[in-house]
């Protein structure tokens, strides 16, 4: 039969576009598999040949996840509040800040340590002997005193009792003031005892304030300084705990996103096999799947890498040796990141770190350091003029003296040989002879004669007291040394005010920013949950699509990647959102009340 020419015609052309478009598939299969080919630019192989005689290679059936020093199966639950509790216990740096703190406690306590009275005792034996002389004698002193430095008014005392044994003669005339001759001729010792009691009052300078008082006072202000110093640098311990906690949740989250979307596209994969088994899809599709796979894979494996940077980050923080056993663990974070809807207070905010901020207190306590050396200088142009006063009481007694009385001549010994040469001499002029009659001489008294115990007793006979008040008046002629260092604090007093302004300003745009991170991170979690949800009814309808055919395994995988890029963005949306708080608690210094934290202030020695 004869086909007519109008119907050849129409089947010519039907042929032909069946043709084109089976050519152009192939072409595009070929430029497909040229672009994942795994030989790479310069290959000898041809792509179209390399897809129609070598098969795909097999995708793993699961991707190892390990980490390298992390052992498996011993997991550390660990909430934010114990990581926070593990830094406070461990953390090196928080250590070093309070140890300064300790330091400086040892450094009042060494300037408190010149108030402290000082017991002296001095035990002495002498023994003299001169040229020519026939014995030794010996002398033993005991001395001893209390010396106390006082903190109120500046004055000083000291009470002391000194006791005296001496045999020497020179010793005994200044013991017993000259009074005293030889003993009384029994060559005996002579004891004596002092008890007494100095003060020394300064009544101008140095009265209200001295060098140790000042030292004293600025160290105080120090040791104020090192507390506030340790209380900033644990709050920012505190913030990068809360950072770093935050970033290991979504580490660990991005981490399960990118499983659950590798999963998915092994799923894809095991249903693209059955189709191709079926004959439904062409082979071509399960190298466009294993291409998705492996990027997927790639993705993955970088997201487990982050795990283990964040979290050693976080070990950093919350452990103390290099050498604990945690560090061998993985974490695993028990809190979820929380979001409040109320809008941030800025008022509060600042008025919050304007009270707190311990820059600030730092800054203001310089300034009462500035104002403790203004006081001291200002002290120092005084004349100083001090009252000086001492009250003693004396003891004596005579050893080995005899209380009775004995008969002598008036003259004896040389004086009684001139006697005798000048009475021959007045006789022959018919002079009278000067006669050499007897005398008789008294005992020692009987509260004078004895030994130590004696001179003890001695000390409170109502003839005893003795005591003196003077005054002591200096001062230097135009005093610039003094005047010059309260002109020079008065300058820094001006410099610490400035200061002062100026930190009260950075502070302020420093709570500024962080409210303002706050409120943008709050509406970035509430966007990135819109885009979430649109992103998963997205991925739902082109899943309907493509199980009925009308969609492509490309469109597919975008809407996936699309959710999980969505996914991410909501977690470190909500992420950020607690890491803005925390640096909003930071801005404001409400770190410790927000979390329950009570940090003890050093004891301050009145």
């Amino acid at each position: 039969m004869k086909i007519p020419r109008s119907k050849k015609l129409f089947f010519t052309t039907i042929l032909a576009f069946a043709f084109t478009l089976g050519a152009t598939e192939m072409i595009a299969q070929g430029d497909q598999v040229a672009k994942t080919d795994p030989v790479g630019i310069g290959s000898s192989v041809e792509p179209a040949r390399a897809n129609t005689t070598t098969p795909p290679a097999p995708a793993p059936a699961s991707t190892n996840l390990s980490r390298v020093g992390i052992a498996s199966g011993q997991p550390l639950s660990l909430s934010l509040d114990d990581a926070i509790r593990k830094a406070l216990a461990n953390n090196n740096t928080i250590e070093i800040t309070r140890d300064d703190v300790r330091f400086q406690e040892t450094q009042i306590r060494s300037i408190l340590g010149f108030f402290d009275p000082v017991f002296t005792v001095s035990p002495t034996y002498t023994r003299n002997s001169t040229t020519g002389s026939s014995s030794a004698t010996s002398d033993f002193s005991l001395n001893s005193g209390v010396t106390h430095n006082l903190r109120h008014g500046g004055g000083n005392y000291q009470a002391f009792f000194n006791n005296t044994r001496t045999e020497n003669e020179f010793s005994q005339q200044q013991v017993t003031s000259g009074n005293l001759g030889s003993n009384g001729g029994n060559g005996g010792a002579v004891f004596s005892s002092q008890l007494g009691f100095r003060y020394n009052q300064p009544l101008f300078r140095n009265l209200k304030i001295d060098a140790t008082r000042r030292n004293l006072r600025i160290a105080r202000r120090r040791l104020e300084q090192t507390d506030v110093d340790f209380r900033r640098g644990t709050i920012e311990i505190i913030a990068q705990v809360q950072r770093t906690y935050w970033d290991l949740v979504f580490a660990l989250r991005d981490q399960q996103n990118r499983q659950a979307n590798l999963e998915l596209s092994r799923e894809n994969l095991r249903q693209v096999e059955a189709r191709i088994q079926a004959g439904a899809a062409a082979p071509l599709s399960r190298w466009e799947i294993e291409t998705e796979l492996a990027n997927r894979e790639s993705d993955l494996l970088l997201a487990t890498q982050q795990v283990s940077v964040t979290e050693n980050n976080l070990k950093q923080l919350v452990l103390r040796d290099a050498t604990a056993a945690e560090w061998s663990s993985s974490y695993v974070p028990t809190d979820r990141p929380a979001l409040t809807l109320d809008a941030v207070n800025l008022e509060a905010a600042v008025k919050d770190a304007m009270e707190n901020r311990y820059e600030l207190r730092r800054l203001k306590l310089a300034s009462d350091i500035n104002q403790v050396d203004i006081a001291y200088f200002k002290n120092q142009t005084k004349p100083q003029v001090d009252l000086n006063s001492t009250f003693t009481l004396g003891g004596l007694a005579l050893g080995g003296a005899s209380t009775d009385p004995f008969v002598t001549r008036q003259f004896t010994g040389n004086d009684e040989a001139l006697l005798n040469a000048i009475n021959p001499v007045r006789v022959l002029n018919g002079l009278p002879i000067i006669t050499n009659p007897s005398v008789t001489i008294p005992g020692t008294p009987t509260f004078l004669a004895g030994g130590f115990n004696r001179s003890l007793s001695n000390i409170f006979r109502s003839d005893a007291p003795n005591f003196s008040v003077g005054v002591t008046i200096s001062f230097p002629f135009h005093n610039r040394t003094a005047k010059a260092e309260l002109a020079g604090a008065r300058v820094q007093a001006n410099h610490l005010a400035t200061e002062i302004r100026a930190q009260e300003q950075a502070v302020i745009v420093e709570v500024r920013n962080a409210a303002q991170g706050l409120e943008t991170a709050r509406q970035r979690v509430l966007s990135a949950r819109r885009a979430r949800e649109n992103a998963e009814e997205l991925l739902k309808g082109e899943r309907a699509l493509f199980d009925s055919g009308r969609s492509t395994t490309f469109l597919l995988f975008q809407r996936e990647n699309s959710l999980t890029n969505a996914r991410n963005q909501e977690i470190r949306a909500e992420t950020d959102y607690n890491k803005a708080l925390a640096d909003l608690q930071r801005a404001t210094s409400t770190t410790f009340q927000m979390n329950n934290i009570d940090v003890v202030s050093p004891t301050d020695n009145k």
